[in-house]
């Protein structure tokens, strides 16, 4: 019965984030779906106005901004999920660290298995972080640290990866026991506890800002002018003319760097085994998918551009926690459909619970990031953060 309920519940939470992701998602749509829209704008405006509260409390100092004495880069966006933040902040992780720096990645590990709300009020305090990586093993599974920071735990050796909701917290731990002087604060650009060196922000090239409208109307988490605060712009998954989005960007900030970068397959992985296999290995073969992420199109397309053909799609709400009986179904599907393979992400793959034969290959497409233009403002932010003073942003 309960699972029942949470299938009812992702289908509808699906549902709604299509008609909220895109311009123009929503027309043409029945009586009811209207109503609920209107619903929803109404509850977008009380968001609204109480990020806008929020912003002022801690712009006047009511509310406090801790520093932490050392570098923080926070990587964030102003809309909900789609962007890209995982590779972006594996790239600053992997650079910074190539150049000598002791980092730490901060994650609030959303999705993550946690203790009731109830008793998470009485302990959030006095509990100590939970250390997904320490630098050198790998402490944690996805179900209890999350997914993105298991996926950076086990891309990033020698990147310490912290996970709780109070990001100063973890901080003091990964400087005090980790000996860290670098935190990357990811999906930190709301985050404002925390005193932030650089505010890295992502932008999807392909829906920049949704409809306009904030959550639950639209995919915004706080207004697009908010994005003035950003030192460094990536425009994500840019393939193409995207002058039209440099643009808009430009009227909410003239001075930040902009990097234009794409999310390039890199390989494809067997997702129990880790057997790898070349891009060329899709050409030509018919594949199934599985996914459950907040931009599933956009990992579908990537397939078909490297010259897979696509049967049949099965996606999930982002985040999905996978059981044995989905993975079961969706590989049996592929393979009486007569597939090659069942393709997932990266990130999904980290959810699979083990099986020791499948009746088809099941494979994982690993995505890194390309920087098509910008790379010498990338380079001059890594060297901001590796040779400047120990001065923070007001």
């Amino acid at each position: 019965m309960r699972k029942a309920r949470q299938s009812a519940f992702e289908r509808l939470e699906s549902y709604l984030v299509r008609l909220i992701q895109e311009k123009g998602d929503d027309l043409d749509q029945p009586f009811g779906i209207n109503v609920l829209l209107g619903v929803l704008k109404a509850f977008s405006c009380l968001f609204a106005a109480a990020v806008g509260v929020r912003y002022f409390l801690y712009r006047t100092g009511i509310l406090r901004r801790y520093p932490l004495g050392i570098q923080v880069i926070s990587i964030g966006n102003v809309t909900a999920g789609g962007t890209g933040k995982t590779p972006v902040t594996e790239i600053f992780a992997r650079t910074l660290a190539a150049e000598g720096r002791k980092v730490a990645i901060l994650s609030r590990g959303y999705r993550r298995k946690e203790a009731p709300w109830w008793r998470r009020m009485f302990t959030q305090v006095i509990d100590p972080p939970l250390v997904v990586s320490d630098g050198r093993h790998v402490l944690l599974d996805s179900a209890v640290g999350g997914d993105e920071p298991y996926m950076l735990a086990s891309n990033l050796p020698g990147v310490a990866v912290v996970v709780d909701r109070n990001r100063v917290k973890a901080g003091r731990y990964a400087i005090k026991r980790l000996g860290c002087d670098t935190l990357i604060l990811d999906d930190g650009f709301q985050y404002q506890k925390l005193k932030h060196s650089v505010e890295v922000v992502l932008v999807d090239s392909t829906n920049p800002f949704g409809n306009g409208n904030m959550l639950p109307r639209g995919i915004l988490r706080e207004p697009v002018r908010h994005i003035k605060r950003a030192d460094i712009i990536f425009l994500t998954k840019c393939r193409g003319d995207v002058s039209a989005v440099r643009d808009e960007i430009r009227r909410y900030n003239k001075t930040a760097e902009i990097v234009e970068c794409n999310h390039t397959p890199k390989s494809l992985k067997d997702v129990w085994s880790r057997e790898e296999y070349p891009l060329s290995w899709l050409q030509g073969k018919t594949t199934c998918t599985l996914s459950g992420i907040a931009s599933p199109k956009g990992f579908e397309n990537s397939l078909r551009r490297l010259g897979a053909k696509v049967v049949w799609c099965e996606r999930y709400a982002d985040h999905h926690r996978y059981d044995a009986s989905e993975i079961l179904y969706a590989l049996n599907r592929s393979a009486d459909m007569g597939a090659d393979a069942l393709v997932t992400t990266e990130k999904d793959a980290v959810r699979f619970p083990r099986f020791e034969t499948t009746p088809v290959k099941c494979l994982y497409l690993r995505i890194a990031i390309e920087i098509l233009s910008g790379a010498e403002s990338f380079d001059s932010i890594i060297n901001r953060i590796c040779f400047r003073d120990r001065t923070t942003r007001d």
